[in-house]
């Protein structure tokens, strides 16, 4: 059968976007507090010093997912919350917050999937250069080191980061996420430096937890030429070279792809500059051997030159009914394409759908029912993508919906809902929606359901 006994079915949040208690327990401030103040960053000019009062509901919201029938959750650990300073003393009230909710966890049988970087870097080593500084991964250690030390007797599951990618390109390049700068030369040291932290605190995690599991997640894009014209053929190689190979190329084979490197500084910001902060041994660092790769997937890229005029009818338009909120196309053959070539490519032991999920606006109605038959279709379409590749020889073992509930999400703020669970920000109330429903049911018999 597809899906095992062994297959994992979880959902997945991240603390920046639920927790709210900004200030609370001696939590200081992350780079998204910071960016959240600034005029224009976010759509809706709102923040997540409330978000969703996970912080305050973290009992109720357990229970909820084990009526949904989940075996795991996937969350995320606030740093700020932890070490408020970024390195040195651990603050004992912070870590408690974890200690209560893994605890509740294991009371309930739901199996915690720990990921130790969602993105919300404490502002204080941001004010130190942030990840372009290689200062950082090392501070990215002692952080690792003291929530392993708190919760590596109980937690097996571990991901070191989460879409470095999107931290280092959004982030340092394209300024659309914290810390908001924009400076591509800054954004490739910064990957570099996510990525030798994650090898460091393999290593480290390895040394410190019985039986651990442990691996990073990507959003890696499976795209396609626009066209079959030579430029949209070498946008594709960019992008794909980019997006995907630069992480999956060191993580699997220990090298940058060298197209990518050449690519890059043709960049006026790497006027002048090169890849010394690449130094010797970092790769075998970065391909210490993991024991699954995360897959965070939503949609795949259609690529063109954007040098052409008159692209759009090299671009499908699939009408609205066949994008999300996000805009984004709806294209499960998209997961399919990506869990096979990665396994064809590269040497992945295990390989775990960490997100995917939709946005869309459905609200309750006035018994209280969210019919979101729009989500149910995409993540239905999803499984069988993932049941394809199961039969198809691919080792896929899991796979978490994103998200448990409605959030803070990123720059839009809370104007996109990814929820499978509606959430009332003003009064915090939680709407299971139809698609919650119809996931605890297919988690109980996921032969019977996903055809």
């Amino acid at each position: 059968m597809p899906f095992s006994d062994s297959f994992t079915w979880g959902t997945a949040t991240s603390s920046y976007q639920i927790e709210g208690a900004h200030q609370t327990d001696g939590r200081s401030a992350s780079i998204w507090d910071t960016l959240c103040d600034r005029e224009g960053a976010i759509d809706d000019r709102s923040n997540g010093d409330h978000a969703c009062d996970h912080y305050n509901r973290w009992s109720e919201d357990l229970d909820l997912i084990k009526r949904l029938n989940f075996q795991s959750y996937r969350f995320s650990i606030a740093w700020p919350r932890v070490l408020p300073n970024g390195t040195g003393s651990v603050n004992p009230a912070g870590l408690a917050f974890y200690d209560r909710l893994i605890d509740r966890m294991l009371e309930l049988n739901i199996r915690p999937c720990v990921t130790l970087y969602h993105w919300d870097l404490p502002q204080c080593l941001e004010d130190q250069g942030g990840w372009p500084n290689r200062d950082i991964a090392e501070a990215f250690v002692d952080y690792t080191r003291a929530v392993v030390a708190a919760l590596g007797d109980r937690v097996t599951r571990w991901v070191t980061n989460n879409e470095p990618w999107c931290a280092a390109m959004l982030g340092y390049h394209e300024g659309r996420h914290a810390p908001g700068r924009s400076n591509l030369y800054d954004a490739v040291r910064a990957s570099h430096h996510m990525l030798l932290s994650h090898g460091w605190a393999t290593q480290l995690i390895r040394e410190e937890v019985r039986n651990a599991e442990i691996g990073i997640v990507l959003n890696p894009v499976p795209g396609v030429p626009a066209s079959d014209a030579p430029e949209d053929h070498e946008a594709h190689r960019r992008f794909d070279g980019v997006f995907n190979r630069w992480y999956l190329d060191p993580l699997y084979k220990g090298t940058y792809p060298s197209d990518v490197l050449d690519d890059y500084q043709e960049d006026t910001t790497f006027a002048g500059k090169d890849y010394s902060f690449i130094e010797e041994g970092d790769t075998k660092i970065i391909s210490t051997p993991t024991d699954f790769l995360g897959v965070n997937y939503y949609s795949r890229g259609v690529i063109a030159d954007p040098n052409i005029e008159s692209r759009s009818h090299r671009i499908p338009d699939v009408g609205p009914e066949m994008r999300t909120d996000m805009g984004w196309e709806v294209y499960p053959t998209g997961l399919y394409d990506l869990l096979k070539r990665i396994h064809d490519d590269y040497d992945v032991k295990a390989l775990i759908v960490t997100e995917n999920g939709a946005a869309y606006d459905d609200a309750p109605d006035a018994d209280g029912r969210v019919q979101d038959h729009r989500r149910t279709s995409y993540i239905h379409g999803h499984l069988a993508a993932v049941k394809r590749a199961i039969e198809d020889g691919v080792p896929v073992t899991g796979y978490y919906v994103w998200s448990l509930m409605d959030n803070f999400e990123w720059s839009f703020g809370y104007t996109k809902r990814f929820g499978i669970v509606y959430v009332d920000y003003e009064t915090q109330e939680r709407y299971p929606k139809d698609s919650a429903l119809w996931l605890s049911q297919v988690v109980k018999a996921p032969n019977e359901w996903i055809k």
